[in-house]
């Protein structure tokens, strides 16, 4: 309120100094004529030295034959010739003279306007504009524990921009979940004759771009009920019980709404696990989840309204939280396998001029691990390349360049590398790639390239045969062989390793560091040694400690070493065997920057 105060008074200051201002400049160089008496206008006529009187009332205007102004008055009761005359002056005189009469204006009213109607406006316009601000920053102060939520009514958009469990590619199961909450919402009778109860809240676990917003749009659309949205973080205030004002709001307009759905998006950022910090925790964040545990639970019952919440990150969320009668339903949702990944590519594809020669189960088959979101993107970046190239269809070239900058970034054509280091890193990719084609259990090499992409000089892209769930520890072992290969062919042919193995050399560390704390893979025995690295709370974290001794932690250090050494014996022992071969794919991939599968699985046979 101080803030509208002082901008008000500013203005007022800055309307004045405007008007006085306008006022200064329309008197400014406006000169005053001289007044004279009228004996001495008498005198001047009877000398010839007048040109013209203008008479307007009782004031006379007087040009003289030098072009002088003056001016004088006279009697009002009294004609011009009449007062002249009483003065001496002679009728030939004045006759000779051009003489003017006019009515003159009557200047009360516009004087009046001028005076008092244009001051009593601006006041009138500052006084609305202040009751303005003052209303807006009342209304302000009261919406401000309003829920954000947004309403999805029933009729509010039209059937066809609605998205439906139809237009959801995969998740088969967790549509079937879905399914049978809107069933509930629409038909509770069939449920309540059974003596079920509706489900007080669903929360859909995943991990990003996994389709978990699209779902609950999908929901919106199916339920045919008012469907409230909103995100978790809109919660979230400086000021200390907003945000549980606002849940309080959201709920109570959802109940006088009911049946209703509320979508609660990126849940963790209000329902983290309370009494996390350090020094207490009664922040206004506790506060907000606090009441958040009373709506979906409390003493008092929620009718028909449905809580659907989404996070990728359960592990922070409190547990009072994850109780059944709160969220009753957690359901996960996993990136798709080959026919789901095939499915949505069919749909974002939909709309999009495709060639004859595109196949989209071999695009499928070269995203494994992508998410909905990825290959959405795959399929916009397709269009993108094909546009740019000035194609009137999108082409099966485009969708697999889409994929490796998906994967690893646009290519960075300005980014030349000199002769010494592309035969480097062409050594590299290439140890890459007969590692893993001489190892049994490790994967197919899809394609090797020395084309700069991202922060890359170079890729080897390998896929699996088929999708696994499960891993052995051979195929770990297998793994990190392949991920040393680059280190260990630099190594062979040149005496020295580059800087461009270290990214391989982190990830090799990171799958046998969980191959021995978490899997339970080595000599140590079926044993979990692994810390909760995804612990995001400095309390904690200061608290816990080790579940194992020091003894132990240097054990598994060993363990750690023991594999990586392995794997690098093993690596060598394929490399050094297949010397000549290495060098004949160096030399092939150099000349052409590119060796795609059925060229590499030729040079293969033809020296292995």
């Amino acid at each position: 309120m101080k803030e509208y105060l002082g901008k008000n008074i500013v203005i007022v200051v800055a309307t004045f100094i405007l008007l006085a201002l306008v006022f200064g400049f329309a008197t400014i160089g406006q000169e005053k004529p001289e007044e004279i008496s009228l004996s001495k206008l008498a005198e001047k006529i009877n000398q010839e030295e007048i040109k013209e009187i203008i008479a307007v009332g009782s004031v006379l205007q007087i040009t003289d034959k030098e072009g002088a102004e003056f001016t004088t008055r006279k009697e009002s009761e009294s004609s011009l010739s009449d007062s002249l005359a009483s003065y001496g002056v002679e009728t030939e005189k004045l006759t000779s003279i051009n003489v003017n009469i006019k009515e003159p204006q009557d200047w009360s009213l516009l004087n009046f306007a001028i005076i008092a109607l244009i001051p009593l406006i601006f006041f009138l316009i500052f006084f609305w504009y202040i009751f303005k601000q003052a209303k807006g920053g009342a209304m302000q102060s009261l919406e401000f524990t309003k829920s954000k939520a947004k309403l999805l009514g029933i009729g509010d958009t039209d059937d066809k921009e609605k998205t439906k469990f139809g237009d959801v590619a995969g998740l088969k199961e967790v549509k079937e979940e879905l399914q049978e909450i809107v069933d509930f919402l629409k038909n509770p009778k069939k449920f309540h004759d059974m003596g079920a109860k509706i489900p007080k809240g669903v929360l859909l676990i995943g991990p990003a771009g996994v389709g978990k917003t699209l779902l609950a749009r999908a929901i919106a659309g199916e339920a045919g009920v008012n469907f409230f949205h909103t995100s978790g973080s809109t919660f979230v205030e400086l000021f200390v019980g907003t945000g549980a004002a606002r849940i309080r709001d959201l709920f109570n307009t959802a109940k006088k709404s009911a049946p209703a759905i509320i979508f609660i998006d990126e849940l963790d950022a209000v329902g983290r696990m309370r009494g996390s910090g350090i020094g207490g925790g009664h922040d206004e964040k506790e506060q907000t989840l606090n009441q958040l545990l009373v709506e979906m639970d409390g003493f008092e019952k929620n009718s028909n309204v449905i809580v659907v919440s989404a996070t990728n990150r359960p592990d922070v969320l409190d547990s009072a939280l994850l109780r059944p009668g709160r969220f009753d339903r957690l359901i996960t949702l996993d990136n798709p396998d080959i026919k789901d990944r095939e499915d949505i590519l069919k749909i974002h594809t939909k709309n999009k001029p495709l060639a004859e020669d595109v196949d989209l189960r071999e695009v499928a088959e070269r995203t494994p691990g992508f998410s909905g979101a990825d290959l959405a993107n795959v399929a916009n970046e397709g269009a993108i390349l094909a546009a740019r190239k000035n194609k009137k269809k999108i082409y099966q070239e485009n969708f697999l360049e889409s994929i490796e900058k998906v994967l690893l970034g646009p290519q960075r054509k300005s980014h030349i590398l000199s002769k010494k280091e592309k035969e480097i890193s062409a050594v590299h990719e290439v140890g890459h790639a007969l590692t893993s084609a001489f190892l049994e259990k490790s994967s197919p090499v899809r394609k090797i390239s020395i084309i700069s992409r991202g922060s890359a000089a170079g890729y080897t892209i390998t896929l699996p045969k088929e999708e696994k769930r499960i891993k052995t520890k051979s195929e770990f072992l297998a793994e990190i062989s392949s991920l040393l290969g680059g280190y260990c062919a630099e190594k062979i042919k040149y005496g020295e390793m580059s800087s461009g193995a270290s990214n391989d050399i982190k990830r090799a560390s990171a799958i046998a560091n969980r191959v021995v704390r978490e899997y339970g893979m080595s000599s140590l025995g079926p044993i979990s040694f692994s810390k909760n690295s995804d612990n995001v709370f400095l309390g904690k974290d200061l608290t816990e400690r080790n579940n194992y001794s020091e003894k132990i932690a240097s054990k598994i250090d060993e363990e750690v070493a023991i594999i990586i050494k392995k794997a690098e014996e093993k690596t060598n022992k394929i490399l050094s065997q297949n010397k000549d071969l290495l060098d004949t794919i160096t030399k092939v991939l150099i000349e052409k920057e590119t060796i795609e599968k059925e060229e590499f699985d030729k040079l293969f046979k033809r020296g292995a």
